[in-house]
């Protein structure tokens, strides 16, 4: 049913998805027109080879063991066995899926679904439905975990708010109004605050996790998208679709503090799991810009497929 990985390129993969637990982290990159997802060695910023996978990956999260995917054509989840290097399932979940998050104690997957409305819940590893909760905002992008797991924070491409899901309770219990058209999302390591990137309003709006409350808006660059936060809390990093460029933000004074530019519409992003490294997707150039975090330089640009939409990174 989908293609095969050539016999090299499928030994060179399993090689390294074997050796990830005692090698640095891979990044993944899911290429929405070339139906691949593309993986980069976060040492030396080499891409070791693509896995087909469905007709149009979109949002992608990374558990152990497995990469889980949407599929923006056929309205599905599809699970990617990175030791064996294929795909191995494909779930539907309803039309036009976009971002999808794994829950930190990693059991539960959250798929928005634009043309439904809606936020599906899915057990993981295996996939099965939870449950099906409708938004307020329409066309959901994405659905985000707070960092207990408590939470859910949804954004819509069109919406002026936030809308917030109660994981347990099944249920959206509020909506905290931001700038038009949010993007991308990010909580703080510890919780207190979570960053939304409106894109048609130039803003990151800083919320106030306990009071719900927008507490502060940082002035981007043209058309903020994605949202990256750094592991010790420090900085927040948005990326800017039309300048192009990728800002810092400093969480203490909330202040942009640096600009790096990068390739053609940058779009999602992942930080490695030692803060050394920034990786975002561009996806008019086809590439993924590697920014150094001690001094905001731009490493690299690595070669990926067609259209990648983001990063994410185990």
């Amino acid at each position: 049913m989908y293609p095969r990985l050539p016999k090299l390129l499928l030994a060179v993969l399993s090689c390294a998805f074997s050796a990830a637990g005692l090698a640095a982290p891979l990044a993944y990159v899911p290429n929405e027109k070339s139906a691949s997802v593309s993986i980069i060695d976060t040492v030396t910023d080499r891409r070791l080879g693509d896995i087909p996978v469905g007709q149009r990956p979109r949002g992608i999260a990374a558990g152990e063991g497995r990469l889980y995917l949407t599929d923006g054509k056929s309205g599905s989840v599809l699970i990617v066995d990175t030791v064996a290097g294929k795909q191995i399932a494909t779930l539907r979940v309803g039309d036009s899926p976009e971002g999808i998050s794994l829950s930190p104690d990693g059991k539960l997957l959250a798929v928005a679904v634009e043309d439904d409305n809606s936020v599906v819940l899915l057990a993981a590893p295996q996939g099965v439905e939870l449950a099906r909760i409708k938004v307020q905002g329409k066309n959901p992008e994405h659905a985000v975990f707070s960092p207990d797991g408590r939470w859910l924070y949804v954004s819509a491409e069109e919406a002026e708010q936030v809308d917030v899901i109660d994981v347990a309770a099944r249920q959206q219990v509020a909506s905290i109004p931001v700038g038009k058209r949010p993007r991308g999302i990010g909580f703080l390591p510890d919780g207190s605050r979570a960053y939304v990137a409106s894109e048609m309003t130039g803003k990151v709006y800083v919320i106030d996790v306990a009071g719900r409350r927008v507490i502060a808006e940082v002035t981007a660059g043209q058309y903020p998208a994605g949202i990256a936060v750094h592991p010790d809390g420090k900085r927040v990093f948005v990326s800017n679709g039309r300048d192009p460029s990728v800002m810092a933000i400093d969480v203490a004074s909330n202040t942009v503090v640096a600009t790096v530019e990068v390739g053609k519409r940058p779009w999602n992003m992942a930080i490695t799991p030692d803060g050394s490294k920034l990786y975002v997707a561009n996806g008019r150039s086809g590439t993924v810009s590697v920014i150094a975090m001690g001094n905001y330089k731009r490493l690299a640009d690595i070669d990926v497929g067609e259209l990648p939409w983001g990063v994410s990174i185990r």
